[in-house]
């Protein structure tokens, strides 16, 4: 009986350490299989931020960024340019705008602002928030006159115009300083009183 035991002793041990083997050169090819593929991984991902790096540089600034400021004299030289002439031609900057709204009817206010965190959120920005090179400054008097009415010198209202409030309210001050300053002009209106309420008969004879 001893020597068959032994036997099948040696013959487990055998059979333990081979299996044994197979498990430590199983694990060592996953382990290698496994970095090989967080490798091609790694080198696709760097591959695929290279290419949106070279995409958004040849693609050019953002068209909806609105955090640069633009200074009011190049607005100025864009008003007399050819690219503004090939733009809007010699109609108002407003003629040609309309604006998107639900159901039948236009509502009677316009949106509250097209700008939000320097960038445009809406898909159909005011006539001025939609050009960058248009902005609303009291020495910009070519722009200023074009929401003026020329029959009775008040700003055209913003169910006109298409203004959003914001920049409704800014052309309502650039407009004021201006004519403040005296950069616009505007009629004072004739009065006709009657002396003789205030001076009595005897010094209006």
């Amino acid at each position: 009986m001893l020597p068959i035991s032994r036997g099948i002793y040696s013959g487990l041990a055998n059979i333990t350490r081979s299996s044994r083997g197979a498990l430590h050169t199983a694990s060592a090819l996953r382990c290698k299989a496994a970095e090989t593929i967080e490798e091609k991984d790694a080198e696709n991902v760097e591959g695929e931020g290279g290419a949106e790096e070279s995409q958004s540089s040849s693609s050019g600034p953002d068209p909806k960024d609105r955090s640069k400021v633009i200074p009011v004299e190049t607005s100025m030289r864009y008003l007399k340019s050819a690219a503004y002439k090939q733009t809007y031609g010699d109609d108002f900057v407003w003629t040609q705008y309309r604006r998107n709204h639900k159901g039948m009817y236009a509502p009677r206010k316009t949106r509250k602002t097209c700008i939000r965190q320097g960038r445009i959120s809406t898909g159909n920005p005011c006539p001025i928030c939609r050009d960058e090179y248009l902005v609303l400054d009291y020495r910009n008097t070519e722009l200023l006159e074009q929401f003026i009415s020329p029959h009775n010198g008040d700003v055209l209202s913003y169910s006109k115009t298409g203004l959003c409030q914001k920049s409704h309210l800014r052309l309502m001050v650039a407009v004021q300083q201006a004519r403040d300053s005296g950069f616009l002009t505007y009629d004072v209106p004739f009065r006709e009183y009657d002396y003789s309420e205030y001076y009595g008969q005897d010094q209006k004879q």
